[in-house]
Formats: C-alpha cells, sequence, structure tokens
C-alpha cells in the first residue's frame, strides 16, 4: 500500500478490476499530462500520477473509487510531498473520508 496525504494507493490484481473498468474510457490528463487522483481545493496543488497510464473514476468526478492502470510503472507526485515510486500493475485508489456532523465528505486539501 501507499500513502500521499489524504489518498491511498492499493495495488490489487488485475482479476480483482471489475470487468467494466477495463472497458471503460480513459480519466483526461490535466494540462500539465498527469492524471490527478485528487486536486487541493484550498492550495490547488494535486497528487498526480505521472507517466503511462489510465485512471477510471467509478462514478462521478468525487464519489467512488478509482482504479489505476499503469502498465509500465509510474509516480506520484505532489508539490509537498516526495514523489512515490509505483511498479507496474493495477490499483484501487481511495480519497480519505471525514465526518462532520450529518454528512460525510472527502478530505479537503
Amino acid at each position: 500500500m501507499y500513502r500521499q496525504g489524504d489518498v491511498l494507493i492499493v495495488p490489487i490484481e488485475e482479476s480483482a478490476v471489475p470487468p467494466h473498468i477495463g472497458e471503460a474510457p480513459q480519466e483526461a490528463r490535466d494540462g500539465r499530462g498527469r492524471l490527478v487522483l485528487a486536486l487541493g481545493e484550498v492550495t490547488g496543488h494535486a497528487h498526480a500520477v505521472v507517466g503511462p497510464g489510465r485512471l477510471v473514476r467509478e462514478s462521478g468526478p468525487s464519489a467512488g473509487p478509482m482504479w489505476l492502470h499503469l502498465p509500465d510503472g509510474g509516480r506520484v507526485v505532489h508539490e509537498e510531498h516526495a514523489a512515490i515510486p509505483l511498479p507496474k500493475g493495477w490499483y484501487r485508489v481511495v480519497r480519505q473520508r471525514e465526518y462532520v456532523p450529518g454528512a460525510v465528505r472527502l478530505v479537503a486539501d
């Protein structure tokens, strides 16, 4: 497992990837060519993956898990954290959540 700030990246076997994820379109890259896992609402910084691969969100822009496929490996980068190298493979990406009275929300960076 890998963690960078409020993002958890869990390696998974390809057989654990839901079948519809393999057919889903690739997540768009940002202007710097990165796959953004989480965008900081306050700072504008981003937890992002550089390198070849694809990112698929389960549903909606911030709901549900994300699935990351890195056929050649990659690196998770952020302006305020050290880069984390990731070996090739499939990953489930989970955003940290927090409880506020009456709701559960994604942690804001």
